[in-house]
């Protein structure tokens, strides 16, 4: 079992910015019209901006406001599917003999997230990029916890998954709408995480497990559980 204290939270889905607007989307779940849609960064200047993927543009507008004001702050993203259009993209211009973009290439890699983050912020505290499966929320709560025992006042935790291209519908089930969630961590035992062995056959929760989590943070649930595989993960908010 480990345990934590989760100060404060943000997440943004198209149409999903504030604490009310994820309230009501908890009481009835549902699908979302992605579309184009991005987040607004545009507390970054223009230049830096343009570089910037939906996939970082979620990551940075949930991430940005938590870390105002906080010096020397790990960072832990998770992504399971990192930059599918990014990918998608490089693999057309193979298929079709085309040169290929340094550029592109360099920002569709997993850690090209926490790579644009430091530039930008100035920021030389350690930083993980993790692709955990289906878990990875849980995965990376065990990595920012670590860095929470080794002294790290405060850790900033980041699950993102941007809706992927058509041609990998057959392949990633597990996104229903582009979304991003921000957790800052510090040490505490507001919050219990415990992992058992259940069976392969266990069933998966409905939404993505940061989008459960987010049903228990808006809501007096002190319980959730996630099962990945035969892994069941369970949630417990003591206070």
């Amino acid at each position: 079992m480990i345990t934590f204290n989760i100060a404060q939270w943000r997440a943004w889905a198209p149409g999903l910015e504030t604490v009310e607007d994820w309230q009501q989307w908890s009481l009835s779940p549902s699908l979302l019209d992605s579309g184009d849609m991005a987040p607004d960064v545009s507390f970054l200047p223009a230049m830096q901006r343009r570089r910037l993927s939906r996939l970082a543009r979620m990551a940075f507008s949930v991430g940005w406001p938590l870390a105002e004001g906080l010096e020397q702050l790990p960072l832990v993203f998770v992504s399971r599917h990192g930059e599918t259009p990014r990918t998608l993209d490089i693999l057309s211009d193979l298929a079709a003999n085309q040169p290929l973009s340094p550029t592109q290439f360099s920002l569709s890699v997993h850690n090209a997230v926490i790579g644009l983050w430091s530039i930008m912020r100035g920021e030389t505290s350690e930083m993980t990029a993790l692709a955990a499966a289906g878990d990875g929320l849980e995965h990376g709560i065990i990595e920012a916890v670590a860095l929470l025992a080794e002294g790290s006042p405060a850790v900033l935790l980041i699950v993102t998954e941007d809706q992927p291209p058509a041609a990998y519908a057959d392949w990633i089930e597990d996104v229903p709408f582009p979304y991003a969630v921000g957790l800052l961590l510090t040490p505490g035992t507001d919050w219990q995480l415990c992992l058992s062995t259940g069976s392969e056959n266990m069933s998966h929760t409905e939404w993505p497990h940061a989008l459960n989590l987010l049903r228990t943070l808006t809501s007096e649930q002190t319980t959730c559980q996630h099962s990945w595989k035969n892994r069941l993960w369970t949630w417990q908010r003591t206070r």
